[in-house]
Parts: C-alpha cells; structure tokens; sequence
C-alpha cells in the first residue's frame, strides 16, 4: 500500500507537470527539424497506437530511415500486412463476428422479450423464471463485450496499426451509441461491414454503407421516419396484429434526427450552408429507408436494410436548391452522391482529419490541401491519407507530441508498449468507462472529442496514474526496456527525473509521465 501511494503521489507530482506545460508560452525560434528516430516514433504514435518492444527492435536493427519507409509503405497497403495467428485465432473465437444482422437482432427481441414477460409475471404476482431470463439475457450480453474484445484486440495485435486508427476515427465520425435499443449487439457488424471495408476506400462508399446499416438506422431513427398518413399495407397489418408490442411503436410520421446529422455531422458540417428546409426536405428523399424487422423475428439470416416504398413520401421536394422529383430509393441515393461530392463536405472533413492527426487546432494550408485533393480524388480516403503523411506539416516539430492522448489511446499504447496480451479485457473495458469513454459508449452523434481540452482535467490524469500503477504491477518488464521502447518519445527532463526515483516505482511514473500521455 506505501508503494501504491507513493506512485499516486509521484505520479501526481508529474501531472501537476503536464499542466503547467500545456500553460507555457509557445517557443518563438524556428524549431529544428525531427529526428530519424523522432521520426520513427511519431509514425508510430500517430499512424498506430505506439511502439511495441518489436518495434524498438526492429528500428535499431534497420535503421530509422529504411524502417520508416518501409512502415508508411506497409500501413497504405493493410492488405500485405498478415495478422499474426493469435489474433486470427481470438476473433475467430468471437460469435458476434460470425453472426449476421437477423440473427444478431433475433437475439436481442428474445431477450427483450424475456424481461418484458418476467415482468408481466412479477406484476401478475407469479414467481418469474430467473433463470430462463437471465439465460436469455445472457446470450445478448457477451456479444456487446465480444465487440470491445475484437476492437482492443485489433488494436492492440494488428500489424496493420494505420487501419485500426483509421477504423477509431471513421467510427467516431459515424458514431452509433451501443446504448441504444438493438444497436449493442450490431455495433461489432457496424464496425466490421460499413466502417473497416472503407476507411482506405471511397468516402462516399463508407457514407452509404453507414446510411444503410441497421445500427445507424435505429440509432438516428431513420427507420420510424415515413410520410405523413403513413397506413401499412394489409399484409403488414396482419403482422402487426400478432405483435402489440411493435404495433404500438410503428411510425406515425417524419423523423429529420438522421437527415440533420447526415448534414452538419456527417458530410456538410454545421456552417455548410443548409437551411432547416433542406433537413426536412431531406428527411422527406429518405422515408421508406427502414429495418426489415420480418426477418429477424421469424428467425431470418441475412441483412436487414430494406426500402418500403409505401412509407417513402414521393412527392416533389427542393434540397439544396434542387428539384428532386419523386424517385423512391433513387432520391436518398441522389443525396448521398451530391453531399459526398460538396466542397464543404471537402473542408469539413479534411479539417477533422488533420485535427485528429497533426494537432488541435491544425495548420489553414493542410486543411486546404486536405480539402483539394478530396475534390480532386473523388474522395479516395486512401490518397486523403496519404497527402497528410506527406505533407510538411504532419512531421513538423511542432506538432510532434501536441497531441494528447484519449483515454482509449492511453490504454491501448500502454499495453502495447507493456508487450502485455489482451487476457481479460473486463477490467480494462471498466477502466475506460471509469476514464469517460466507454467503448462503443458516445451518445451524441458526435462521438468522442480528440482534443486535449476533453480529457486533460486533473482528475482525469489522476485516473491515468492509477492505471499505470495496475497495469505496470502486470507486466514483467524493466523500466529500462519500457524506456528503450518510448526512445526519442522520452525528453530529457523525464529521464532525469525517473532516474532519481526508486527503481520499483520508475515503471509506473514512466506511464504516468507527461511525455508518454502526448503522441
């Protein structure tokens, strides 16, 4: 316990460091220019989730300079990139990776309706059956935990680490909040079907597969939106009958959350230049995109996306200074292709990637840059990420280490850099949730922050001491070999300052330091 509380408060001392760093002035000379070995290290730290000891390794036997050329090579190419066998091993052990949208949703209305019948029980004064609903229950649970498993696994294994942080960002800006009804255990499909297939594809590809997807469908409620006076045909009615439960939650009318969100979050931006018409015009083109909900209770495979033509509102509408004649699917589909292709689509994106990459409030010329080629490709997410790798600004000195890292990042990079295997991730799925981002937990369509104004609070940073002292308990490894890993990440006042603390302790503060919570 003496120990614990020394590296709190050591730990402590070092935030109380960071803080006042983030206070100082800005440097006023021409900063020098990166290092091989700065180099090496910031590629890692951006374009992945930090070194692992292999890395390290590697550089010192390569050199800085042919080891990074052939990384950023590897990293815009995933598909060369073999995943190591026990990570192909762990996801293929992942039921929720093999099951399809019916079966996922069937299981998730059998659960709910096993609470909702042992709750009519309890009311009726019957003694319900426990164990018949939590074994219900209990067949939806491990497939939300199995999803967290497969992303840190990634994470943490892939030696593709470009894609993994591709995937968090492209998620993030395609948020759906596994909080919310069925979207939990289709946050793993979501992940793995309309965000990974893209995130070195065509954005407008990504954009329609997420418009698609029954996660974000029920998410942002485009699934109960339909045109007004909306009956169901007769077929449909006689389903409905069997069913009070859904009958009672069928759609009565136009929903505008999914097409506000496809415009100031997904493509335009808040500043894009729509009107509140142009959502609810917007929100008219894409009635009918719905959940075939059918399939899944009658115990169907397969996907659930499906367009109902009797609730799409096919009259003439007015979007964005365009006339939109009644089309069915045709007309979501038009809208998709002109917001993918709109230049403040260009501007808007290309500012989150940079924020997200080179610093938090990110350099006019890159995002220009950003934006022209966005333009220019057709939006080739791929070519997109190249040019930031390429550009001056990413390897400037100035924003090597600006940015801090989220909780997420924290932790993956901890146990990467800690060599240490994903054996349990329950207590480190806890840790993330204590820290304020639970896996697959934003519940604004906005997703989670990457600023440092977000996460760098002081009790926040006390979290992270915490964890550095479980998660160093853990590993096996020396504080030399961890400082042989962060290499040219580490400063000098660091070192310093580690070397005049016991040898127990310098681990823990080495993950509790200022340095090792930039990237």
């Amino acid at each position: 316990m003496r120990n614990r509380r020394f590296v709190l408060s050591s730990g402590a001392a070092l935030v109380g460091g960071l803080i006042l760093a983030r206070r100082a002035p800005a440097a006023t000379l021409s900063a020098p220019a990166l290092s091989a070995n700065e180099r090496a290290l910031h590629a890692l730290n951006r374009l992945g989730y930090g070194p692992r000891p292999a890395d390290a390794a590697a550089i010192a036997k390569q050199g800085a300079g042919p080891w990074l050329d052939r990384f950023l090579d590897e990293q815009l190419q995933p598909n060369r990139l073999a995943a190591p066998e026990s990570l192909t091993q762990q996801l293929s052990a992942l039921e929720v990776l093999s099951l399809g949208q019916a079966e996922l949703v069937g299981r998730y209305r059998e659960a709910i309706k096993a609470v909702r019948e042992a709750k009519r029980e309890q009311a009726q004064g019957i003694k319900p059956d426990a164990d018949a609903a939590n074994a219900v229950r209990e067949k939806v649970r491990p497939l939300v935990a199995e999803a967290a498993t497969a992303r840190l696994a990634r994470a943490l294994q892939s030696p593709a680490q470009l894609e993994e942080v591709l995937t968090e960002f492209w998620f993030n800006h395609f948020n759906v909040f596994a909080g919310k009804g069925p979207v939990s255990v289709l946050v793993a499909d979501y992940e793995q079907r309309a965000i990974r297939p893209f995130v070195l594809g065509r954005f407008r590809d990504m954009l329609g597969a997420t418009a698609r997807h029954p996660a974000m469908l029920t998410y942002l409620d485009n699934a109960q939106s339909v045109v007004a006076g909306y009956e169901p045909p007769r077929r449909a009615r006689r389903f409905l009958d069997a069913r009070p439960e859904l009958k009672a939650r069928q759609p009565t009318g136009l929903n505008e959350n999914y097409a506000r969100e496809l415009m100031e979050l997904h493509t335009l931006g808040v500043d894009g230049g729509y009107s509140q018409r142009d959502v609810t015009e917007l929100a008219r083109m894409l009635t009918g995109w719905g959940i075939d909900m059918r399939k899944a209770l009658a115990g169907g495979t397969g996907d659930l996306y499906a367009f109902d033509p009797h609730k799409h509102d096919s009259g003439d509408k007015t979007w964005l200074g365009q006339s939109i004649r009644g089309a069915g699917q045709a007309e979501g589909e038009r809208a998709l292709d002109v917001l993918a292709a709109h230049p403040a689509t260009a501007r808007h994106l290309a500012f989150q990637f940079a924020q997200a990459f080179v610093a938090d409030e990110p350099p006019p010329a890159l995002v220009a840059r950003l934006a022209d080629n966005f333009k220019a490709t057709g939006g080739d997410l791929r070519e997109l990420t190249r040019t930031l790798i390429k550009s001056d600004e990413f390897w400037s000195r100035e924003a090597y280490q600006a940015k801090f890292k989220t909780p997420y990042q924290y932790l993956v990079s901890s146990l990467r850099a800690l060599d240490l295997p994903l054996a349990e991730p329950r207590p480190l799925l806890a840790a993330l949730a204590q820290a304020g981002q639970p896996l697959y937990g934003a519940q604004t369509p906005d997703g989670y922050k990457n600023t440092a104004a977000a996460w760098r609070s002081p009790e926040a940073l006390t979290q992270r001491v915490q964890l550095a002292t479980t998660l160093g308990q853990r590993s096996g490894i020396s504080a030399e070999r961890l400082s042989a890993t962060l290499g040219a990440s580490l400063s000098e006042p660091t070192r310093r300052t580690l070397a005049t603390e016991p040898a127990g302790q310098q681990l823990a503060l080495l993950l509790a330091s200022p340095d090792f919570m930039k990237r």
